[in-house]
């Protein structure tokens, strides 16, 4: 079994800054690409932001510059931080994880419950 588990989340005011971590736990072998998504009312869920266990990153054109997505292999988490958040922010952010839980199996993804983040003033 595996857990993912997203914290941080919250009311900010727009220009203003959170930090969103996620922790995976339970029978890990090893963790490939870590990522978050986000998804506002009405619309899909995108990828905000990914990073592999090599440290190479991605990020979608809107929080390129702002987001800053890192990882904490040996705590097998991932981080979020939001800098000049704006109203187009707000959304239900979730944590992917590629997770290996055996090296007789393939990797699977793994999401955890999600965390809202709200900007508003």
């Amino acid at each position: 079994q595996v857990q993912v588990v997203e914290s941080g989340g919250g009311l900010v005011q727009p220009g203003g800054s959170l930090r969103l971590s996620c922790a995976a736990s339970g029978s890990i072998f090893s963790i490939y690409a870590m990522g978050w998504y986000r998804q506002a009312p009405g619309n899909r869920r995108e990828l905000v932001a990914a990073i592999t266990s090599g440290g190479s990153t991605n990020y979608v054109d809107s929080v390129r510059g702002r987001f800053t997505i890192s990882r904490d292999n040996a705590k097998n988490t991932v981080y979020l931080q939001m800098n000049n958040l704006n109203a187009e922010d707000t959304a239900v952010y979730y944590c992917n994880a590629e997770v290996v839980v055996s090296t007789s199996l393939p990797k699977n993804n793994y999401w955890g419950k999600g965390t809202q983040v709200t900007v508003s003033s």
